[in-house]
C-alpha cells in the first residue's frame, strides 16, 4: 500500500450491519498495524433506510477527517441499493464495486451508471443463511471487502477475527464456527468481473 489511504465506502439499510461490518474491517485493519478510520454517515436512521459507513486504512497516519467521494472500493451489502442510490458516484475505476447479489459481474454491470472498473460479485445472503441460519449478509460482505481490497492479508483477517468472535462471543460460543464459515467461503466465493 502506499502512503495514501485506501478509501472504502459501503452501502447499505439500517439493520443489515454495513456499519458493523465498516467497523470490524477498521479493527482487523488496525490489528494488522495499519492506521485506520472507520465511521458511519448519520441521517435519519431507521431500519431499512438507506445507510452510508465509510474505511480510510492506510500504513502512515491519515490527517484527512472527511466523508469519501472518490472511494477506491465500493461495498454495496443491499442490491435493491442500486436502483435508488448512486454507489459508483465518484468511484475510481482503478479500484472496484462488491455486490451482494446472486448475480453475476456481468449481469451487474448494467445497472452501475456506466461504471468501467472492477464489478465484483457474492451472494452474502445464501452464504450467511447456509453459515450462520439466518440472513446476517454484513460478515460475508466484510470478507469480501478483504478479498478484493487486499488491504489486510487474508490468513492474518481471518486469524484475527477469529480472536475478535472468540472475544466478542465468549457467552456464545456456539456463533463462532458459523461466523468463521461465512468469512472463508465468502472469500472463496467472490465472483471477479
Amino acid at each position: 500500500m502506499t502512503e495514501n489511504p485506501v478509501e472504502i465506502r459501503w452501502h447499505g439499510r439500517g439493520g443489515q450491519g454495513a456499519k458493523t461490518a465498516c467497523l470490524l474491517l477498521a479493527d482487523a485493519a488496525f490489528s494488522s498495524g495499519k492506521y485506520v478510520q472507520g465511521f458511519p454517515e448519520y441521517g435519519p436512521e431507521r431500519m431499512g433506510a438507506p445507510v452510508t459507513a465509510y474505511n480510510r486504512i492506510s500504513d502512515t497516519r491519515c490527517t484527512v477527517h472527511s466523508n469519501i467521494y472518490g472511494p477506491d472500493y465500493v461495498i454495496v451489502v443491499d442490491e435493491t441499493l442500486l436502483a435508488s442510490v448512486d454507489v459508483t458516484h465518484g468511484l475510481s475505476e482503478q479500484g472496484a464495486i462488491v455486490v451482494n447479489t446472486s448475480r453475476s459481474p456481468e449481469e451487474i454491470r448494467p445497472l452501475l451508471n456506466g461504471y468501467a472498473g472492477q464489478v465484483c460479485t457474492i451472494d452474502a445472503r445464501r452464504i450467511s443463511e447456509e453459515t450462520l441460519g439466518k440472513n446476517f449478509p454484513n460478515t460475508p460482505m466484510l470478507a469480501a471487502a478483504v478479498k478484493v481490497s487486499g488491504v489486510v492479508a487474508p490468513e492474518r483477517f481471518i486469524a484475527d477475527m477469529e480472536a475478535s468472535f472468540q472475544h466478542k462471543f465468549a457467552h456464545k460460543p456456539q456463533v463462532i464456527a458459523g461466523n468463521m464459515d461465512a468469512l472463508t467461503k465468502s472469500m472463496q466465493e467472490v465472483r471477479f468481473g
